[in-house]
């Protein structure tokens, strides 16, 4: 697996955000309730002085098109071909020995490598013989190790450092390092934490050889959240400027990080967030936030009802009989509605269900016939 493959996503062109300024000045009003993030710390961009290597610098090859994933092997390396591995200087034909050592669980040769790999190209190296060095250390669970190797390097700014700080934060973050990793998210963001929305994260290697990738803004508050340091989370979250889906989760995040926040303060994120999902066209999500707005009235002592009402109205908009019933269960005065809602949760076969019979077709109650899958405007989630 090359280490190119966890180079960042840099844009071509900024994304466009179309409808952003009325939630994102809402968003920057609430957090004036907030204490100010600290700033990034500013990373030494001092080049390390030219000096002669001491060793032959392998060749790294570079990024081209997918290739097709091969078979896995069915048995680990022979010792022969693992020997060889070992006292190869070749930077790809020591990682596969540690992809080959890892996915068997063999830890002694897994020590075997990373002892090799840290003596093996020593300070000063190319930036990109550091970068490989240390994703093979990364392959070879050893993530401490390729953060130590990584520390070797002094980048320059621009594309260099951003390389440089990619590879930090995947080693950290491999390694369970928050702090070390939300330090590299910090630092790659130079002070505007809105930068790293359009910088995309490798998260997981998926079985057709693809990237899955998260954005950097999530994954930082995701860090901070780890860390016990929530309001710091929250605010990065808030620090975003995509609408609609995008802005409607992370404004959810933010409300279940903030639970110091007074009631009234955490209820209008909240009721920003449902125009985003409005706007996005997420009823599934709006209905989700209904839901946790109920609960985080009842449990602040505030009024659930008008968020109730609203959930009833979308239920019945996209047809989720389940949440319905839920929510008219206990009521007497709708036993009548009740009975069609119990009805239609039967099993379409069980007695009483609504399965069509040999004897009587099919039908639907006049009340039915016109629930709509989806909702037409956003007027279900509005008081």
């Amino acid at each position: 697996m090359s280490f190119l493959l966890y180079m960042p996503v840099v844009p071509a062109a900024p994304l466009a955000c179309r409808g952003l300024a009325r939630w994102a000045g809402r968003a920057a009003g609430l957090l004036t309730l907030l204490l100010l993030g600290v700033s990034a710390p500013a990373g030494s961009r001092a080049q390390p002085q030219p000096v002669p290597s001491p060793v032959p610098i392998p060749q790294v090859a570079p990024p081209g098109p997918p290739v097709s994933v091969l078979p896995m092997p069915a048995l680990p390396m022979d010792e022969q071909v693992f020997a060889a591995a070992l006292t190869s200087d070749q930077l790809t034909v020591l990682e596969q020995a540690c992809q080959d050592s890892a996915r068997f669980d063999l830890p002694v040769r897994l020590r075997q490598l990373k002892d090799r790999l840290v003596a093996l190209y020593p300070a000063p190296q190319p930036l990109p013989v550091v970068l490989a060095n240390a994703n093979a250390l990364i392959s070879c669970l050893a993530p401490e190790a390729a953060l130590s190797v990584l520390d070797r390097y002094g980048p320059g700014p621009g594309l260099e450092r951003q390389q440089w700080l990619t590879l930090q934060w995947r080693a950290a973050n491999a390694g369970l390092n928050h702090r070390r990793a939300a330090e590299a998210l910090r630092r790659l963001a130079d002070g505007e934490r809105s930068r790293l929305e359009t910088t995309a994260l490798p998260v997981r290697l998926r079985d057709d050889g693809t990237l899955d990738t998260r954005s950097a803004l999530d994954v930082l508050a995701s860090h901070l959240a780890a860390m016990g340091r929530r309001q710091e989370a929250a605010e990065v979250l808030l620090a975003g400027r995509l609408p609609g889906v995008v802005a409607a989760e992370r404004l959810k995040q933010a409300v279940a990080l903030l639970n110091d926040l007074p009631l009234a303060q955490r209820n209008a994120l909240m009721e920003m967030a449902l125009d985003q999902a409005a706007a996005g066209g997420a009823w599934g999500l709006a209905a989700q936030l209904l839901d946790e707005q109920q609960a985080l009235q009842r449990l602040e002592g505030g009024d659930p009802e008008p968020a109730r009402q609203r959930r009833l109205r979308l239920s019945r908009r996209i047809d989720d009989t389940y949440a319905e019933w839920l929510l008219r269960r206990d009521d007497p005065s709708e036993a009548k509605r009740n009975k069609v809602l119990e009805q239609r949760l039967r099993s379409p076969r069980e007695p009483g269900g609504h399965a069509p019979s040999a004897a009587q077709p099919a039908t639907l109650a006049p009340q039915e016939s016109a629930v709509p899958s989806v909702p037409e405007s956003a007027e279900p989630i509005t008081p």
